[in-house]
Formats: structure tokens, C-alpha cells, sequence
């Protein structure tokens, strides 16, 4: 088993990298460019941050110093809440490019499911057939809010970006989006602080097995259930350990063992909270 980062085909004929390094609560500019360094380093080809996280500015700084040519590396980015209509959107979307210092973006996320995303939307379809994003699509949309918007969205999503751990798998969403042909990308892949699987018996029984890290076991689930996934580290070994997941697999029983730690516990925020989506379109983003 070779251990290449794969990519997904995505539902507009484009391709993702698998794998790739998120930059959440990283919120100095020697930690981003030295994550996203390192990462490069260790082969990775995707990173993903957001308006909200303030360290755009950072990421595309370290991508230009990287030696990493532009062209070869898949970047997202994300719209917060507290943006939404047509034109405060575009308004947004080229903040974040200029922050980057770029002149397109891979792929932009609405970041929440805020009340008045479907005319946001319509900014991103222009921009997108515009050929200044690559690719557009959501972040942390349940199903029900997929339904609304692609009654009036002309360019389908190509992921959904939804929290998905061993403690929390959204199997059912997982199954919708595959329906629909949507890429299923998790954020906090592995718990997070407050939910952490890395302690997990089950997890490290496999982990030792396999001679491997209780991540490596996780994010190897992951992406045998087809999922992309976005670790976060600011750590250069555990950059290049998490990177280090193609050369070894989990076997029909290993894969059922972990899904049976499903507890339906979310470390973030419930998408379907109305009272939680309105305040937040009052925070502000990023520095």
C-alpha cells in the first residue's frame, strides 16, 4: 500500500486532497506559517482556514515562502456569519483574498447555516463562474438546510464540512450526502480538547496493533469511510505523523469496532440552534 496522499473527485469534476492540515485557534503568525510549513514539508497539498480564525494573512504568507508553487496547493477558506447578502459577501470574499494574497481562492465555505445563506450563495455561484473560486460549498449545513438552499442554488455544493469524530460519526448525514454526491469533510476529526478519543481503549488497543498513534488510527477511519479530513497540530511531528496514514489499513472488523464508540456527542455547536446561529452573526471575525 503506497502512502500517497490521495484526492476525491468532487461532484464538478474537480479534485480534492484527502488529507489536509486546518489552522482553527491558531492565532499568532509564528505558529500558522510554521504549521503550514511544515505541513508542505511533510507533502501535504491542502489547507484550510477561514475569516473567522484571523490567520489568513499568515497562511498565504507561509504558502509564498514555502517554495510550494501556488498552483499545488488546494486552499479553503470561509464566509462567517456575521456576512450575508450578495454583495457584503463578494465584499468579503475579496477581503479574505486579499488577506491571502491571492488572486483565486480553491474553495470557499459558508462557514454556518446564519439565517439569509441563500443569497450569499448566489455571490459565491457568481464568483465561482466567474473563475475567482474554484470550488464553493458549505460548512456545518444539516440536511434540512441542504434542502433549502438547493431550491434556489444554480451550482450544487461540492462538500459539507461537518464535525465527525468517533464519538459523534453523523452517520445519517454522511449517508444524505453521499445521495447527493457531496463530499463529507470533518472538522475536529479527533474530538477535540473537550471530547478527546485519543484516550480512547479501543482506539489504542488498534493503535498499538498497528504500531501506530491513537491519531493515525482515527484519521485512518476517517478515510476509509471516505471522508476528507483537516487535522489541526502546531507540532511538526505530529504534522508529518498525521500525514503518515496511506501505508496501512483498517480491516472490516477494526472499522465496526470504532463505529460502535458512536455517542452522538458534539465538542461544537449544534447547527440547529437558532438562538446560537443568530448570536453569532453579532461576533467578529478574525484580526
Amino acid at each position: 500500500m503506497h502512502n500517497d496522499i490521495p484526492s476525491l473527485p468532487m461532484n464538478n469534476g474537480n479534485q480534492i486532497p484527502q488529507l489536509g492540515l486546518g489552522v482553527f485557534q491558531v492565532d499568532n503568525a509564528e505558529d500558522t506559517k510554521n504549521a503550514v510549513k511544515w505541513a508542505l514539508k511533510a507533502g501535504y497539498r491542502h489547507i484550510d482556514t477561514a475569516s473567522y480564525y484571523g490567520n489568513e494573512q499568515w497562511v498565504g504568507e507561509a504558502i509564498r515562502e514555502s517554495g510550494v508553487k501556488r498552483e499545488d496547493v488546494f486552499v479553503t477558506s470561509k464566509l462567517w456569519n456575521n456576512v450575508r447578502g450578495y454583495d457584503e459577501t463578494k465584499a468579503a470574499f475579496q477581503t479574505t483574498l486579499d488577506k491571502l494574497g491571492f488572486d483565486y481562492l480553491d474553495m470557499y465555505l459558508i462557514h454556518w447555516p446564519a439565517p439569509g445563506y441563500a443569497e450569499s450563495w448566489r455571490a459565491m455561484e457568481d464568483l465561482y463562474q466567474a473563475g475567482k473560486i474554484k470550488n464553493i460549498g458549505v460548512s456545518n449545513f444539516q440536511k434540512s438546510q441542504l434542502e433549502t438552499l438547493m431550491k434556489t442554488a444554480k451550482v450544487k455544493p461540492v462538500v459539507d464540512q461537518i464535525e465527525t469524530h468517533p464519538y459523534f460519526q453523523q452517520n445519517d448525514l454522511h449517508a444524505y450526502l453521499e445521495t447527493q454526491g457531496i463530499l463529507h469533510e470533518s472538522w475536529s476529526p479527533l474530538g477535540g480538547g473537550r471530547n478527546n478519543a485519543l484516550t480512547d481503549p479501543v482506539i489504542n488497543e488498534l493503535a498499538a496493533a498497528h504500531d501506530v498513534s491513537a491519531a493515525q488510527i482515527i484519521l485512518r477511519w476517517h478515510v476509509q469511510r471516505e471522508e476528507i479530513v483537516i487535522p489541526k497540530s502546531t507540532h511538526e511531528a505530529r504534522i508529518a505523523q498525521n500525514r503518515d496514514i496511506f501505508a496501512f489499513g483498517l480491516d472490516e472488523d477494526e472499522m465496526h469496532q470504532i463505529s460502535d464508540l458512536d455517542a452522538g456527542k458534539r465538542v461544537g455547536p449544534d447547527p440547529d440552534d437558532a438562538a446560537w446561529l443568530k448570536q453569532s452573526q453579532s461576533y467578529s471575525t478574525g484580526k
